[in-house]
């Protein structure tokens, strides 16, 4: 029951505005589950957030970008490799907590392989991707390094869980065409970066899906990724959206009542809009050239792609081909001697 109504919910009401949809949910669930209402949820996030926002007002100590999540230096967050560790072992079952990561592949993958061949060119048929070098950040198990390593890229999976990258191996050693092809190593993004051997401009691509709602740092997170790309190198991010429908669809519904994913997987203050994300990337050297919504069917197991991007959507952008700064110095300079 829970499941039918949910999923006319996200494919009738996500393009309405916030206070439309809960209120119209609240009508819909009124033969469901006594007590609940999708309207005093929106509400009570909204009141929390109002409260959040006059506390922050009433103590100016610290700026909005010296918070303790930008001023950490490193992207990972202990709670979520906790989190993670206690998963690592499920990243292959297609019917179990990461069925929806699956299913996601169907629009991820074609969305990574298309804008790439925009940017590259390449004429490699039944291995499109040969020849580029992509980093799949976050990896987990492997569910979307192996179908990138499989169109032919050279891919590198890291994760911070240890036992999640075990798991990608064993995995990968079931497709004796994947070992040449793709690898995984258990690190930070920020360790790769600093890493010689790895790190300073060598990838054609970094992936990060469904992975920044997930970390302590992003401001971190995009300079690293500009660090290890090489210039015109493209990032790839699918996460959700920071808004009340966000809220009461993935945590609420998604997590406490259908259980499509376990409880605790998400903190809605870690979600990014794209309006935000946009404006972090391009303070670090990118240019953002798409944003596509994501809408995902509980009922069907499917994702589509939607003109809203009020719960989950996709960002790809390119990394400058000249180093800004580099030609701020040399603008400078040129002022200089003239």
């Amino acid at each position: 029951m829970y499941a039918n109504k949910f999923g006319r919910l996200m494919f009738g009401l996500y393009s309405r505005n916030t206070a439309a949809v809960c209120g119209v949910v609240q009508a819909q669930r009124a033969g469901g589950r006594s007590g609940f209402s999708w309207t005093a949820v929106c509400r009570q996030r909204t009141l929390w957030l109002r409260r959040s926002a006059s506390l922050e007002s009433q103590h100016h100590t610290v700026p909005c970008h010296m918070s303790a999540r930008s001023a950490s230096h490193s992207t990972v967050d202990p709670d979520e490799v906790r989190r993670f560790q206690s998963l690592a072992s499920k990243w292959w079952d297609e019917r179990g907590e990461f069925a929806a990561l699956h299913a996601m592949n169907d629009l991820r993958v074609p969305f990574i392989r298309d804008n790439l061949l925009n940017e590259h060119r390449l004429g490699h048929p039944g291995k499109p991707l040969a020849g580029l070098r992509i980093l799949d950040v976050g990896c987990g198990g492997g569910l979307l390094t192996e179908p990138l390593g499989r169109l032919g890229a050279d891919v590198l999976g890291i994760d911070p869980v240890g036992d999640s990258i075990g798991t990608a191996q064993v995995h990968m050693a079931f497709d004796p065409d994947l070992r040449q092809r793709v690898s995984y190593r258990a690190c930070t993004l920020e360790d790769l970066s600093e890493d010689e051997e790895h790190g300073g401009g060598r990838y054609d691509a970094v992936v990060a899906s469904e992975v920044v709602e997930h970390l302590a740092d992003l401001e971190t997170f995009a300079s690293c990724c500009g660090h290890v790309l090489k210039p015109g190198g493209s990032l790839f991010i699918t996460t959700l959206n920071k808004t009340n429908l966000s809220y009461a669809l993935a945590i609420v519904a998604a997590e406490q009542l259908l259980r499509i994913v376990p409880s605790g997987t998400h903190d809605w203050e870690k979600f990014i809009s794209p309006v935000d994300l946009e404006r972090l990337l391009e303070s670090n050297g990118f240019s953002v050239q798409s944003v596509q919504g994501m809408l995902y069917n509980p009922v069907s197991g499917a994702w589509s792609w939607t003109n809203s991007t009020a719960i989950n959507y996709a960002l790809h952008a390119v990394k400058a081909r000249e180093d800004p700064h580099t030609e701020q110095a040399q603008e400078s300079t040129a002022d200089t001697h003239s």
